[in-house]
């Protein structure tokens, strides 16, 4: 459908929990956050509702994630539940890995069009000391698994000045090696990254072009994400640059969120949004729900105000959004 602004909004992003298994600095404190009960989230049920009215509307490509979505019990029979909706096109997920190793072909078999795979750096000292508690050849392990399957992998870091700047070309080097894209993503100010210092990815591009070579323009299809990809020379696989706060797409965004306990939500960045849950569990009828969802997305803002003082800013973690 489109927005009041124009914006074709045809994604979204489905948080199934808050729960994850590791406290990356940028996410979740140390000692992790007061999380929902059970009660609280949506049910498999709900989602799979909510996705339908969804597609009604014209958003056709969901994204399945946390906090770790595979931290919620029965993920991948929800990403069958999802595939089997009437219009839903392509679902895909954003996990850390750790949960899906061993996992991947039962992911594609559910119906797992694409899996995003987070990972800020390859030295297991670095690595754990950005999550706080994780071990990278889990997550390798997963990679490898994925790229054996044929499954379309995309590997996302997040720059951290003083944490994982060394750590960068060696993860760009495995889109040389092996046909995946490889996407480095400019820290957020919302939640606990806030308080990190970032990269931007246009410093990130010189010390990639300074190891690799010019970064070649790629116009592949490469999801609905707002990457802009290169591709050195002799690379198998592309590099993704994601400018979220230096250089903003807010005007070309096209994506709206359901959070794990059901608020339909605009803007990453803003508290504005509507309590679905709410509307399903009083009875309303399927019209309904969807007239209420195209309402609300014809208000979404202008622009995510990163760095402004904005009145309805979200002031919770990360893992509680569904990034």
């Amino acid at each position: 459908m489109i927005d009041l602004l124009g914006r074709t909004i045809d994604y979204a992003r489905i948080s199934v929990t808050d729960k994850c298994n590791l406290r990356c600095r940028y996410c979740m404190p140390e000692q992790g956050v007061e999380l929902l009960s059970h009660e609280d989230l949506l049910t498999f049920e709900e989602i799979q509702r909510v996705a339908a009215c969804f597609s009604r509307l014209g958003i056709h490509t969901l994204r399945v994630t946390g906090g770790e979505p595979m931290a919620r019990r029965g993920c991948l029979d929800l990403i069958r539940m999802l595939k089997q909706t009437e219009g839903i096109r392509r679902v895909t997920m954003t996990s850390n890995g750790i949960l899906l190793r061993g996992r991947v072909a039962e992911a594609k078999a559910a119906g797992l069009d694409g899996l995003n795979l987070s990972i800020d750096a390859l030295t297991p000292e670095v690595y754990a000391a950005v999550t706080r508690c994780g071990d990278v050849r889990d997550v390798l392990a997963v990679m490898q698994e994925a790229v054996d399957l044929g499954l379309p992998l995309r590997l996302n870091a997040v720059p951290l000045r003083g944490v994982n700047e060394k750590e960068l070309t060696g993860l760009a080097a495995l889109a040389r090696d092996l046909p995946v894209d490889v996407r480095f993503i400019e820290l957020m100010p919302v939640g606990c990254g806030a308080s990190q210092a970032g990269i931007p990815v246009a410093e990130v591009r010189k010390m990639l072009e300074a190891a690799f070579g010019p970064l070649q323009p790629d116009e592949a299809p490469h999801g609905q994400g707002p990457a802009s990809y290169g591709k050195p020379a002799g690379f198998k696989g592309s590099i993704g640059l994601i400018a979220a706060v230096s250089d903003a797409f807010c005007g070309r965004c096209n994506r709206v969120r359901l959070t794990p306990e059901g608020r339909l939500k605009l803007c990453l960045n803003r508290s504005a949004g509507m309590d679905l849950r709410q509307m399903t569990r009083a009875g309303c009828t399927d019209e309904e729900l969807t007239e209420t969802i195209r309402r609300e997305i014809l208000q979404k803002p202008p622009r995510h105000g990163f760095g402004e003082n904005i009145p309805d800013r979200d002031a919770r973690k990360m893992n509680q959004i569904g990034g």
